[in-house]
């Protein structure tokens, strides 16, 4: 039989750090989670929380993303059970919704609507949208979308791994520990202490491209995006993908989502900014809030004139192809990586953390077939690109 590690340390307390420490406390593996920002404060906290059940239909992450959808469902209920856990979960109807400042829609017979699709005719939106704004079609159920609340969904995921035996350890990864001249991973090295492990696993989002220091692993990038939070409750709650085009001409694609706490989320206005090193340096860009929140009045005029509780940016992780690396570390024993999710971090991580869990226990994922996303499928990034100074690496 293979021997099970006992400690398992885990690079990054974001959603998929979370996940990965849930499920190896129900296999009796104790984890550590380093971070040093906070549980679920960077994106796994200022994300939408949307999950879709079939969105990634045609690609490697289909199946991630099918077992992911179900794994939501059954955690919220056992956890919300055994733990008292909530986080917002619900099924709900998503639509495609079109609005134009520079024409009338519903006059385009024949026409086309923002970004060249077909006229959507005029079909009647939920009350709380703007006249102006016409549904192009239903394109999630109850059966097939849902959502949550993002930062709740990763700290009681977390709360349920302490529960199992899990640890947060707060400080910053400044390296991790080799041995076996260099084949091996035996800790991490935080805020200059050793601590010894018997795996590691590499989950900081964006920030898992400061690993390619310690690891031969491929670069992982940063997106950033803008939000804001409203204290708005609508009575018809619809998940909204929408297609707003501009007195200039310009096409923006706002995503609105309302939550079971009173509150409407509302994200958009990607920015190419370069990664800060800390996380604790994101910040939000000078007018994109306001932006955005008129933006949101032209979909949903009661909705834009609401109270702001938050206006917020985060960077989500992405990879030269568009898929998550995940898998072992190529000639690392004991080091495993799981990042790069792209928008679909908060749906994919219970299905990763699962099969995560499973390759460090038992040497191999059954769930799910996560050899699409092994991270020798790419160039391995050389670490002087990144300019930082040496640190740490055993």
């Amino acid at each position: 039989m293979r021997p099970g590690p006992v400690r398992v340390a885990i690079c990054g307390g974001g959603v998929i750090g979370a996940a990965i420490a849930y499920f190896l406390s129900t296999r009796g593996v104790r984890a550590l989670v380093i971070e040093r920002a906070g549980i679920g404060n960077a994106a796994s906290g200022k994300s939408g929380g949307f999950l879709a059940l079939d969105w990634c239909r045609g690609t490697p992450v289909d199946p991630l993303a099918r077992r992911s959808f179900e794994l939501h469902a059954q955690l919220a209920e056992r956890l919300g059970e055994e733990l008292g856990l909530e986080w917002g979960y619900r099924r709900l109807d998503t639509l495609s919704v079109v609005v134009s400042q520079a024409r009338d829609l519903g006059a385009l017979e024949g026409d086309s609507a923002p970004g060249g699709g077909p006229n959507p005719g005029t079909a009647p939106g939920p009350d709380w949208l703007a006249a102006e704004t016409v549904v192009q079609g239903r394109i999630g159920t109850e059966a097939t979308t849902a959502q949550l609340h993002p930062a709740l969904f990763t700290q009681g995921l977390m709360a349920a791994a302490e529960a199992g035996g899990a640890e947060v350890v707060k400080g910053e990864v400044e390296g991790i520990v080799l041995g076996e001249g260099g084949s091996r991973a035996t800790g991490v090295v935080v805020d200059g202490e050793t601590l010894q492990a018997d795996a590691v696993v590499v989950a900081m989002g964006p920030w898992s491209i400061l690993a390619c220091q310690w690891l031969p692993l491929p670069a992982v990038y940063g997106l950033k995006g803008h939000s804001l939070l409203f204290r708005y409750e609508p009575e018809q709650p619809r998940a909204l993908f929408v297609e707003l085009e501009t007195k200039d001409g310009r096409i923006e694609t706002p995503e609105i989502m309302p939550r079971t706490d009173g509150t409407t989320y509302v994200c958009g206005l990607s920015s190419e900014e370069a990664l800060p090193v800390d996380p604790a340096d994101v910040r939000v860009e000078v007018g994109a809030p306001e932006q955005l929140q008129r933006m949101t009045a032209v979909v949903a005029p009661d909705l834009g004139a609401a109270e702001v509780l938050a206006a917020q940016a985060c960077f989500r992780p992405v990879t030269m192809d568009g898929m998550p690396v995940i898998g072992a570390v190529p000639d690392v024993a004991g080091a495993y990586v799981a990042t790069g999710h792209s928008v679909w971090g908060m749906l994919n991580a219970p299905a990763t953390g699962e099969a995560v869990a499973e390759l460090i226990v038992d040497g191999d994922a059954t769930t799910v077939d996560i050899a699409p996303f092994r991270p020798e499928r790419l160039e391995v990034l050389d670490p002087r690109q990144l300019g930082l100074p040496p640190t740490a690496s055993g």
